[in-house]
């Protein structure tokens, strides 16, 4: 089948669109990526997004309003990929998260503007989206969603692999050889690009720091990057999720005042180890024993100086990229909402409970048909 798959993560750099040719089930599955795309926000809708994130207020009228425009964007993005293929036959679409709470003493919560229905009639291609809302509805966590996609492409049968995705949140997928009997875990690290970016924006008229050289430029404050790790979240075994609402600029904000007496660039090189800590903190605590080697995916993964400070903190790992496996490390995320839309079509369970924190395998996302 070939798959669309549509998503925008909490950087809200833009939609990533994956045009994927989808066949098997999950033991057989191959995922090919035909083409892949970034079709940035216009920068107004970026700005109403981010702010609605920020904690903004809307009125229902704005929110209806946010949903349109974000729903016109991907279909666009959908019908621009595909404009010079074989059309496809399914979309799966994440949307945009705006919102995120994870389950705790109450219900958990997560908003995805840009709704399928509308998507749908705009491309006329099926479309399959809201695909947290099940595992939610049962008590999971709604996130992480892509390892069970990262367990059936990338597991190796003697190799103890980590796929860690470092988008404006990291991620990891936890995948032991085939040849033992481990579950495959996943769960959010902490903060991935998103407090480094926001610096960046915060400091300057550019979006993120390319290839790590302003952070590279400074030095660490690795006594401020210990007491941070000390906060509750990190602590927390998995199951867990996170989101902008935990570390976007008021989480920015805190670490500034911590880091008054700091130039930027050492700041920079503060958050950078941040993120790279955090990701080894979760390694350290969480694993059995560190993997023998972890494949980076996400806007993460071009940035040389966070790779280098990951390599020293995990020691022997070895560190890569997905593309040394042949899975596209920019289009990862979405090539994995195409597979999820491809098995809610087949009725394939999408969620793992060992991940989610959910009772049970449950169908994951809404499907949307063209009238």
């Amino acid at each position: 089948m070939r798959v669309i798959g549509l998503m925008s993560g909490t950087s809200v750099d833009g939609i990533d669109a994956a045009l994927v040719d989808v066949s098997g089930s999950i033991d057989d599955l191959q995922a090919h990526l035909i083409a892949g795309e970034t079709y940035p926000y216009p920068s107004e809708l970026r700005d109403r997004i981010l702010s609605v994130c920020g904690g903004a207020s809307l009125s229902i009228a704005e929110l209806a309003e946010l949903d349109d425009a974000i729903s016109v964007q991907f279909a666009q993005a959908a019908l621009k990929i595909q404009a010079n293929h074989r059309p496809a036959v399914l979309i799966g679409s994440h949307g945009q998260t705006v919102f995120h709470r994870p389950p705790s003493d109450r219900l958990g919560y997560s908003l995805q503007l840009g709704r399928g229905a509308a998507i749908a009639a705009q491309t006329k291609i099926a479309t399959v989206s809201n695909f947290r809302a099940a595992d939610i509805a049962i008590g999971g966590q709604g996130a992480p969603l892509v390892p069970p996609i990262d367990a059936a492409l990338l597991r190796h049968p003697i190799e103890h692999r980590c796929v860690q995705n470092i988008g404006g949140i990291g991620n990891v997928t936890d995948l032991p050889p085939v040849q033992t009997e481990f579950p495959i875990r996943g769960w959010d690290t902490g903060p991935g690009n998103m407090l480094i970016d926001l610096a960046v924006q915060r400091f300057s008229d550019h979006t993120y720091d390319q290839d790590g050289a302003w952070a590279a430029s400074g030095t660490p404050d690795s006594e401020l990057v210990d007491r941070w790790l000390q906060q509750d979240f990190f602590q927390q075994p998995p199951p867990k999720s996170t989101g902008r609402e935990q570390f976007g600029k008021d989480y920015l904000e805190a670490c500034l005042i911590d880091a008054s007496g700091l130039s930027q660039a050492d700041i920079l090189a503060t958050l950078t180890e941040f993120t790279a800590a955090s990701i080894s903190h979760s390694y350290h605590r969480f694993l059995p024993k560190l993997p023998d080697r972890v494949l980076i995916c996400g806007g993460g993964s071009r940035n040389a100086y966070l790779k280098q400070r990951l390599q020293s903190l995990l020691g022997d790992s070895i560190i890569s990229t997905t593309d040394a496996v042949g899975l596209n490390a920019d289009f990862k995320e979405a090539i994995a909402f195409a597979v999820l839309a491809y098995w809610r079509y087949y009725e394939i369970p999408g969620n793992l409970p060992e991940v989610t924190g959910a009772p049970k395998p449950v169908l994951l996302g809404e499907i949307h048909h063209v009238a």
